[in-house]
């Protein structure tokens, strides 16, 4: 996908959170967890072919501490494979998957 096109998909997925997703940003955002700055749906590219980028999408992430939080509901009952590849690709660029 290219990145324009990366850009309007996390841009969408900030636009209709969850409830939950809605419930836990207020209690993050602005640096309100020990100072650290949280970003909603942000994509991280882990590799590139030309202008084709393989990213995914993490529901919050702070680059400070490379901790990704993913809000994993009912619909990843039937992603479990995928998820467990996500979450190697990202522990693979240093980054902690704190999932709940």
């Amino acid at each position: 996908m290219k990145y324009a096109e990366i850009k309007l998909l996390a841009r969408k997925l900030r636009n209709y959170p969850t409830k939950s997703e809605s419930r836990l940003w207020h209690y993050i955002r602005r640096k309100q967890l020990n100072g650290k700055q949280f970003l909603r749906q942000h994509p991280i590219i882990y590799d590139s072919v030309g202008t084709e980028h393989f990213f995914y999408i993490p529901d919050f992430y702070c680059p400070s501490c490379k901790l990704a939080v993913e809000l994993d509901g009912k619909v990843h009952d039937y992603t479990k494979e995928r998820d467990a590849i996500r979450d190697e690709r990202l522990t693979e660029l240093g980054i902690t998957i704190f999932t709940i």
